[in-house]
């Protein structure tokens, strides 16, 4: 598994946005970049860099996701038919890991990877441990019986700042979550406006 050496709050403040709308980001009380030089770096973007930017925090946003992977998941999204944009939303939310996330079983997409690689979860009854699974409608995900009582998992659910959207349907006393329909961009619950038809111009330019 690809190593994820950035910090989640490095990540924010390198975008200047609280890509994943949490209380504790170090946006909400500076919003330039890390470093020394953090506040130089607010020149215009070309082009060329406002597509990479679009394409980094859509990376981020889902526990950032290696280069090769990201790459893979927009090639398979221009070859399904309609808007390539809205296909790879539709494959970014249909990763096992972000469906966990959504499903407020953990606290963060970063923790639902972990938890998901350390065998709390089942779908369809099996036994997954790759974050990157990818669901279909009507997927029963579930978290393990031994792992239903871990604190982690009672924190998040009992997390006030964010809600399950209604294309995944949770019961909270089971444990389990079912992937009702494939979203589309507007009702994905991204916390800052997400633009991937600006990835599709980078990666097709």
């Amino acid at each position: 598994m690809t190593k994820r050496v950035e910090a989640k709050h490095k990540i924010d403040r390198r975008m200047g946005q609280n890509i994943w709308g949490r209380p504790k980001s170090p946006v909400n009380r500076r919003e330039y970049g890390p470093g020394q030089h953090g506040q130089r770096r607010k020149g215009k973007l070309s082009d060329f860099g406002v597509q990479l930017r679009a394409k980094q925090k859509l990376k981020g946003y889902y526990a950032n996701i290696s280069e090769k992977q990201f790459r893979s998941i927009y090639g398979e999204a221009i070859r399904m038919r309609g808007d390539s944009g809205a296909n790879l939303i539709g494959l970014l939310e249909r990763r096992l890991d972000a469906v966990i996330y959504r499903a407020k079983f953990v606290p963060t997409v970063f923790a639902a990877r972990q938890f998901i690689n350390h065998g709390h979860v089942k779908v369809n009854g099996r036994r997954v441990n790759i974050p990157s699974f990818q669901l279909k409608v009507g997927d029963v995900v579930e978290v393990k019986d031994k792992s239903k009582q871990l604190a982690l998992v009672l924190e998040a659910t009992g997390l006030a700042e964010r809600d399950v959207p209604d294309y995944i349907e949770v019961d909270h006393s089971k444990m389990t979550a079912k992937l009702a329909r494939v979203p589309t961009l507007t009702e994905v619950p991204y916390p800052v406006q997400m633009e991937p038809h600006l990835v599709v111009e980078y990666y097709s330019r």
